[in-house]
């Protein structure tokens, strides 16, 4: 099989593997405990936070291990949601964990993107002018790959006191990540979308940026969600995080030419265009393409007659 399909999953890095699999087995310690074994899983934890910072442009401290991307990006908008009146503002393209959750906390308001899926800047402003209790926004969109000005948005909403909450599950690990370069609150990562397993992800949360948890119990995480942390999958996120920062231009450079050379393909054959931005102000693994007169499930599953 040929596998497409990395932004839904990717598969599990062997190095990946290796990391977790010793937390599955003889290194079971409950990380809360005293005594010295448990310590010794406490510590890689405490490494794991560090690597996924360093990845991020962030503070260990800032990083909170969660369930992944859609728990994170709860989690900020509901604390973002209780600080102010008014909806969360996010875009019209952005992920149903985004677009569903602002509907959820009351009256979202959406920002409309133009024809190569990037926000109206007008409009973002009008939308942070006026009155919203948070914006977030994708910086890479899942399905076509658009980058945002990232920078540019926040700053916006950073001039009207708006706190923002930054999707970058599709971004960790393909693009430069610097937070602490921008005006963002809250960030979002899915350890699945560069080689990590499932059920894993965490939240950035600036330094001092208000936080009320939603899981009460022992603690953990700083007291902002309680819970055993999910050992393995915490020590396989720092490794993909780690794995992924090496030689980390030359893996962009590479995925960007790949993506160039499938562009100049595809775009041989009749009828089919290529939608958005396609060079380095898009997304490096994400190409979207227009088939004229073809239905994409009925292109899907006769992709997959062929494997």
């Amino acid at each position: 099989m040929i596998y497409w399909d990395n932004n839904a999953t990717t598969p599990l890095a062997p190095e990946v593997y290796e990391a977790m699999e010793p937390f599955l087995k003889e290194r079971f310690f409950n990380p809360s405990a005293g005594y010295g074994c448990a310590r010794h899983v406490r510590e890689a934890v405490e490494e794991a936070r560090a690597a996924v910072a360093a990845l991020l442009g962030a503070f260990p401290s800032e990083i909170v291990f969660t369930s992944g991307g859609t728990e994170a990006s709860n989690m900020a908008f509901r604390q973002m949601a209780g600080e102010r009146e008014g909806g969360i503002g996010v875009l019209s393209t952005d992920h149903d964990a985004s677009l569903k959750t602002a509907l959820a906390l009351g009256s979202g308001c959406v920002c409309p993107v133009d024809r190569e899926g990037r926000a109206v800047p007008e409009k973002w402003e009008s939308m942070c002018a006026g009155g919203v209790s948070g914006v977030s926004f994708a910086w890479a969109n899942n399905e076509t790959g658009a980058l945002q000005d990232a920078a540019v948005l926040c700053s916006s909403a950073g001039k009207h006191g708006v706190p923002v909450h930054l999707d970058i599950v599709q971004c960790a690990g393909k693009i430069p990540v610097d937070l602490h370069g921008m005006e963002v609150d809250y960030a979002s990562v899915s350890a699945h979308k560069f080689h990590g397993p499932k059920g894993i992800g965490c939240l950035y949360r600036r330094a001092g940026a208000p936080f009320s948890p939603l899981l009460f119990g022992g603690g953990q995480e700083y007291g902002l969600r309680s819970g055993t942390e999910n050992v393995p999958g915490v020590a396989a996120l720092g490794e993909a995080a780690a794995e992924i920062y090496e030689n980390f231009d030359a893996k962009i450079g590479h995925m960007y030419e790949i993506k160039q050379r499938f562009i100049d393909e595809v775009t041989q054959i009749p009828g089919v265009t290529v939608n958005g931005k396609t060079g380095r102000d898009s997304a490096p693994q994400i190409v979207s393409v227009t088939i004229e007169d073809v239905r994409s499930e009925v292109m899907l599953h006769s992709l997959e007659e062929y494997g």
